[in-house]
């Protein structure tokens, strides 16, 4: 039993969780499978999508929820990290879950222990099962922690499976190739139910496991796809049929149409129990927010904002290509902040060419990145870093010079955006709204 943190709050009970297992990471399902069987937890009868993927999971979570709940229909959904709130991970029809519903949830959790020790995330995971039993909400979203096959959302038998993309990530815990991990990501998928894969090219393996496992496999730019139109629409295509001219979704960025059609073929597999009117895609598209990815944010001072969390290669390329597609007429200052297991150089590398100025900013945390170690990585790849200390000192730093026109890039990490966002409600005057995105 947990020592005391009994009707203390929240905050007492996540310190405790962290402290609860050895390591932050033990990837299996066998620990987490036995304390929900204790729990008494009944899988749901609502359709559950797992979404699964190396970049874009966030993304294609917030479109679905965004156009179920255009069409009415009560949306849980299970993401993680968070930015700023613990509560931001466990939501119900948009909004986070109560302290108490989640305090409920930790104390059934830990009455079911046992001998078995959990995760922190095992623990959110498992929270959010027990969150969604009881407020039995139309359908459920499950985003994929780590890989898949062995991630706690696989302890639920998906409805439909999503792999949004597969790239180099976590590499020392799911393999040291794309084909490796694409392995583990296609875990996720069941047999005889839908599989939608929303890139062209995946890694063989993806396709050879789905399709060993049974699952109905429907790949993007095959079976379904959204085409881009010149005048900023798209058209979404699959075998049922099509939808011309869409609007572009709310998120900005360059793959957001190939995420919007993966997360609408993932809702059209499911027509049966979740029938979905264009108009609700359309106000799904319209109304999608999802704080730090490519988030434009404007200053009062002139200059824009622009937060990302890229913390990889294939998101840095991302990155990178969005900041090309939306130039400003200054300059780009570029604060980075990233965890110390990640390819630094390679990020730092692939993103050299889209600031004039870079600060290196410290991330906290047992994974943190110090700014003077990360700028002693980015010089290998021939990038100067100034010390910019914490986030929001490195925020202050860039915004010191930044004229009407510039616009200040901070990436690198969940742990740099949080801090970036939370300096950002700070900064605003009081009586002022909050930041303002573009």
């Amino acid at each position: 039993m947990p020592p005391g943190p009994r009707f203390q709050g929240l905050a007492r009970w996540l310190d405790w969780q962290q402290s609860l297992h050895p390591g932050a990471i033990d990837l299996g399902l066998e620990r987490a499978g036995r304390v929900l069987a204790r729990t008494g937890w009944q899988r749901p009868g609502r359709p559950v999508i797992t979404v699964g993927g190396t970049n874009g999971k966030g993304s294609c979570v917030a479109l679905l929820a965004a156009m179920l709940r255009a069409s009415g229909r009560r949306v849980a959904t299970f993401t993680s990290p968070h930015l700023v709130d613990y509560r931001e991970r466990i939501r119900i029809d948009g909004e986070p879950a109560s302290e108490a519903s989640l305090v409920v949830a930790f104390e059934r959790i830990a009455d079911a222990l046992g001998p078995d020790s959990l995760t922190f995330f095992e623990f959110n995971a498992l929270a959010a099962l027990l969150v969604f039993e009881t407020a039995s909400p139309d359908a459920i979203v499950l985003e994929v922690g780590m890989g898949g096959r062995l991630d706690a959302v696989n302890l639920v038998d998906a409805d439909v499976a999503v792999i949004v993309s597969v790239g180099l990530d976590h590499v020392e815990w799911l393999g040291a190739d794309v084909e490796s991990i694409g392995r583990e990501k296609a875990g996720i998928v069941r047999r005889g139910r839908p599989a939608i894969v929303g890139t062209p090219t995946p890694p063989r393996s993806v396709l050879d496991a789905a399709e060993s496992a049974g699952a109905d496999v429907r790949l993007r730019g095959r079976d379904f796809d959204g085409i881009e139109r010149p005048d900023g629409t798209w058209i979404y295509r699959d075998a049922a049929g099509e939808f011309p001219g869409l609007p572009a979704p709310a998120l900005a960025g360059a793959v957001q149409v190939g995420n919007a059609a993966t997360a609408l073929a993932a809702l059209r597999s499911l027509s049966g129990r979740l029938a979905l009117e264009r108009a609700a895609v359309e106000e799904g598209l319209r109304s999608v927010r999802l704080p730090g990815r490519f988030q434009r944010i404007a200053d009062r001072s002139g200059f824009e904002w622009v937060l990302d969390v890229a913390h990889n290669a294939d998101s840095a390329r991302t990155l990178a290509a969005n900041l090309a597609r939306y130039p400003t007429a200054g300059r780009t200052v570029g604060i980075c902040g990233m965890l110390g297991d990640k390819d630094v150089e390679e990020v730092v590398g692939t993103m050299g060419a889209s600031a004039g100025r870079w600060i290196a900013a410290d991330t906290e945390g047992p994974r943190g990145l110090g700014g003077d170690e990360l700028a002693a990585r980015a010089a290998v790849c021939g990038i100067a870093m100034e010390r910019g200390g914490a986030v929001a000192d490195a925020m202050r730093l860039a915004a010191s010079g930044a004229r009407p026109g510039d616009r200040i890039v901070v990436f690198g990490s969940f742990h740099t955006v949080g801090p970036a966002l939370q300096y950002l409600h700070g900064a605003s005057p009081p009586g002022e709204p909050g930041p303002v995105w573009l």
